[in-house]
């Protein structure tokens, strides 16, 4: 959230500063109702604008719609730029779709156990919920339930765990999620 009333900088210029280093998402609040200053806003990468007085459930709204566009966003298989991911010896080629393992075997993987890895590849030691890994994954659809992560997971510690039952790589956090527990290696 950006005021654009700022004591000491112009708040298009600050947004103009972030947009040229970052992507996150802004939302321009401010007083300034006059077409030409939301054009400008929007022109400037706000990703919303929002005059004052607002509610903030309104404000929160915004936000989750920036949110879930956001998530949207994120491409099924294959990040950019990123040619594969390594971790204790293991190896998942994201433009092969192939996972090897440390002695070097492909090990076969479901496109929804190869979407999952490639999520939870790409956010090590972050704990991410079951919701998150259906939304990133695009495992979601009408006919598929928020515990059918815990399914493809246990899949998933079948392939790569030496015992599922003590799993390494892929923790369950009780009543958080899951967090891939390992260093892992970009390549690009």
């Amino acid at each position: 959230m950006l005021d654009l009333g700022l004591p000491e900088l112009d708040g298009l210029d600050v947004a103009r500063t972030i947009r040229q280093e970052s992507n996150v998402p802004i939302v321009m609040l401010t007083g300034r109702s006059e077409e030409a200053d939301r054009v400008m806003g929007l022109e400037l990468g706000a990703d919303d604008y929002l005059t004052k007085p607002f509610s903030t459930r309104e404000l929160l709204a915004r936000i989750r719609t920036i949110l879930r566009r956001r998530h949207a966003e994120v491409r099924q298989g294959k990040p950019e730029g990123i040619r594969a991911y390594r971790f204790d010896g293991w190896e998942l080629n994201l433009n092969l779709r192939r996972l090897s393992g440390p002695d070097g075997r492909a090990v076969p993987l479901t496109n929804g156990e190869f979407s999952l890895l490639v999520v939870m590849l790409g956010a090590p030691n972050r704990i991410l919920s079951r919701d998150q890994l259906l939304d990133l994954s695009r495992l979601h659809n009408d006919e598929v339930f928020n515990r059918s992560i815990d399914v493809q997971i246990l899949r998933l510690r079948r392939k790569i765990e030496r015992d599922p039952g003590e799993p390494r790589y892929i923790r369950t956090e009780r009543g958080a999620g899951y967090v891939f527990g390992v260093p892992v290696e970009t390549v690009y």
